[in-house]
């Protein structure tokens, strides 16, 4: 295993995810059923399965796709979408 991969990898998902809508759902959730184990159980295998079809789709893509231009899709895709939301339009 590539341990410096998996820091980063970790600590990056990790710092990203801290306070977005999945977690303020699962905060959400357990507070209103009152069950922090069920909701912990069912949000970790729904992010778990979501990781693993975001990689196995990268590892069809990246056959066919240079990573520099699906970094540059994405860099587009996330001003785009920041455009939008300034101007209130999304």
């Amino acid at each position: 295993m590539d341990w410096k991969l998996f820091a980063t990898t970790f600590g990056a998902l990790f710092v990203a995810e801290l306070g977005d809508k999945t977690q303020l759902a699962c905060m959400l959730m357990t507070a209103k059923s009152g069950k922090p184990w069920t909701v912990f159980v069912a949000s970790a295998l729904a992010l778990t399965l979501v990781s693993l079809l975001g990689v196995m789709v990268a590892n069809v893509v990246c056959q066919y796709v240079s990573p520099e231009i699906i970094k540059k899709v994405a860099a587009v895709g996330f001003v785009t979408i920041g455009v939008l939301i300034f101007f209130d339009k999304f």
